[in-house]
């Protein structure tokens, strides 16, 4: 992955969907494909692969792919042309902080995000925050909050917030009663939420498992001391490949 090290054969790991087609793309790349202990984990799809393969694989470095045939990509972005630039070593890498739980002793990692959320889509859940122990909110009522990362402040945050951020936490109020407006906060800042009248939920990315938060029951979030190492991310986001997406949206 860096220049001098170009004749080494690297050990990858793949995950994601069509992945016959990344198979065909990577015979003719100095990699051999491996099930454990892999160099490099390469998710092909889209943010939902990439968040899947840190889970599987954290801290190891990712290389996230945009498969072709749901991602339509500019010609400087396809698949053969990044997989060339990592046999270089020209891909920059970006190490992406993560968040970190334990509700009920359950550990929870993301790098995008850490949701509180109703369990009943019918019923609000109320809930109060301290920031650093010191007391935000006495009480929200709403469907819930999301915790994001500047990374993930483009997902769920963003479609709450219309807002993005490079720098902090961000707190997003979702579906409030009363309007409360969105912050953003120091990384370092430990947040603390309280369920006053649950059912809630709390999840982390787009992991399946749901950790029941009932009344009187709290769970701090902070950042983790891990983090993601992710290669090409910066082309992973190009801005003419998204305008592509959005032209071509029967394709994604």
């Amino acid at each position: 992955m860096n220049k001098g090290k170009t004749a080494v054969t690297l050990r990858v790991a793949i995950c994601g969907r069509n992945l016959p087609d990344l198979r065909r793309i990577l015979r003719r790349q100095p990699v051999t494909l491996v099930e454990s202990k892999p160099d490099l984990v390469i998710s092909y799809g889209g943010d939902g692969a990439l968040l899947g393969a840190e889970r599987d694989w954290p801290g190891v470095p990712k290389l996230p792919l945009r498969d072709r045939r749901s991602n339509p990509k500019c010609p400087e972005h396809q698949e053969e042309v990044i997989l060339d630039q990592l046999r270089a070593g020209t891909l920059r890498e970006s190490r992406i902080i993560k968040l970190a739980a334990s509700p009920r002793g359950h550990e929870l990692t993301a790098i995008n995000d850490i949701v509180v959320h109703n369990k009943i889509t019918t019923s609000a859940v109320r809930y109060r925050i301290w920031l650093n122990g010191e007391l935000y909110a006495n009480r929200v009522i709403g469907d819930g909050l999301v915790v994001a990362t500047p990374f993930g402040s483009t997902g769920y945050y963003r479609s709450i917030t219309h807002s993005l951020f490079k720098i902090g936490i961000g707190l997003a109020f979702n579906n409030s009663t009363e309007p409360t407006d969105h912050l953003v906060i120091p990384d370092d800042t430990v947040i603390r939420v309280e369920i006053l009248r649950g059912p809630a939920v709390a999840l982390a990315d787009n992991a399946q498992a749901r950790v029941p938060l009932l009344h009187g029951e709290s769970m701090e979030i902070r950042k983790s001391n891990a983090f993601a190492r992710l290669l090409g991310i910066d082309l992973f986001r190009c801005p003419a490949c998204c305008r592509l997406r959005q032209e071509n949206p029967g394709a994604a």
